[in-house]
């Protein structure tokens, strides 16, 4: 029986809430999805390097390789030679030889890069003699991959010349989870209520400058509600200046997760992503613009340039400028087309970004039309 080989070197999370967790777990459903469809064998391999020894092993000695159509693969935010416990490797050997076999066999194999945060001196954290190792070995990385992979799948086209790999590049952004998209109402509300949810310790994810926009929105009577999801930690650590911005009338601070999150995604009518323009948010797709779009909410958002394509595919909702004016127009600008955006989302959004489609389209990538 002809097999999809799906090698992760890294453990696969049991209860994934980041993005970098969120989207191993949701692929190998997505590939499992297209196995059934074209009746094909799904084989994972994950795990430490002593337990992916273990599984490639049996592997070949059920002499599945010989009939494995392509292997689809992803890297961490850390080179996949450091993913054991405590990033010392039990095992040297074990990717080498897997690629190096995928290759031998001319088996298509696609691995899709995650980040390339550590070539930004801003973004990196680490200095002197460690930060010259580590960026040594993500360098090390990318020539491996060149050297074995057919493809590299990224989250967005624009961060391909971040990108020093030698295969095909090819966008393969975050999906949306099949479901039924749940709507409150076609129309928005007055005073209409918007939602955030993430990071508050990062001024670059923009929540300063969207707390500034509402105390501009308000200023003459409450227009605009907006609450505020974000990590009970995080909301502790802030200065008394800062929760003293966040005590109004009309910004409501919570921290949920999971249902009661869905279901505050039913009470609002619309979401903000106002990250910060920059040169690494450019090329960035958070992963909380499919979520905000799988729960049927349109969106306003920055014009960072790979959300600004994203959300332009619908359009499902308004990209501003990243200043506070700028944000306060685009939630004047959502309104005459509320209904709209949210009838765009309905009818096109699991359609063109499902999990399931980044599947279809990574196979395609891979080995065309050919089953």
């Amino acid at each position: 029986m002809k097999n999809i080989l799906i090698y992760y070197p890294f453990t696969i999370a049991t209860n994934p809430k980041s993005g970098s967790a969120i989207r191993p777990v949701e692929m190998i459903k997505a590939f499992d999805a297209y196995a059934q469809k074209y009746g094909v064998e799904l084989v994972v391999i994950s795990g430490s390097t002593n337990e992916r020894r273990v599984l490639w092993n049996k592997f070949l000695q059920d002499k599945k390789l010989e009939h494995t159509l392509f292997c689809y693969s992803e890297n961490q935010t850390i080179p996949l030679w450091l993913t054991d416990a405590g990033h010392i490797p039990k095992d040297w050997k074990i990717d080498k030889q897997v690629f190096q076999m995928l290759k031998k066999h001319e088996v298509p194999t696609g691995v899709f890069y995650r980040d390339v945060y550590w070539k930004f001196d801003e973004l990196y954290s680490l200095r002197g003699i460690k930060k010259f190792i580590m960026q040594s070995i993500y360098k090390m990385e990318e020539k491996f991959y060149g050297k074995y992979v057919h493809t590299v799948f990224l989250p967005s086209d624009a961060m391909g010349k971040y990108v020093n790999i030698n295969a095909s590049k090819m966008a393969l952004p975050p999906g949306g989870r099949f479901a039924d998209i749940k709507t409150n109402s076609d129309n928005i509300k007055k005073p209409f209520k918007g939602i955030y949810v993430g990071g508050i310790n990062n001024d670059d994810y923009g929540l300063p400058t969207l707390v500034d926009a509402y105390a501009l929105l308000n200023k003459d009577d409450v227009l605009g509600n907006l609450v505020i999801v974000c990590r009970e930690d995080e909301y502790n650590d802030l200065t008394s200046l800062e929760k003293e911005k966040l005590n109004k009338s009309y910004i409501e601070v919570k921290h949920v997760s999971g249902t009661e999150l869905q279901k505050l995604y039913e009470e609002v009518d619309f979401a903000f992503i106002p990250r910060k323009r920059s040169v690494y948010n450019d090329f960035a797709v958070p992963i909380k613009l499919v979520e905000y779009l799988t729960a049927g909410l349109p969106i306003i958002a920055t014009n960072c340039s790979a959300q600004e394509d994203f959300i332009g595919s619908g359009p499902y909702g308004v990209l501003t400028g990243d200043d506070a004016g700028s944000l306060v127009e685009g939630m004047q600008a959502i309104q005459p087309k509320f209904a709209e955006y949210k009838q765009n989302i309905q009818q096109t959004f699991l359609q063109k970004h499902a999990w399931n489609e980044r599947a279809e389209q990574a196979a395609h990538a891979l080995i065309g039309g050919n089953q």
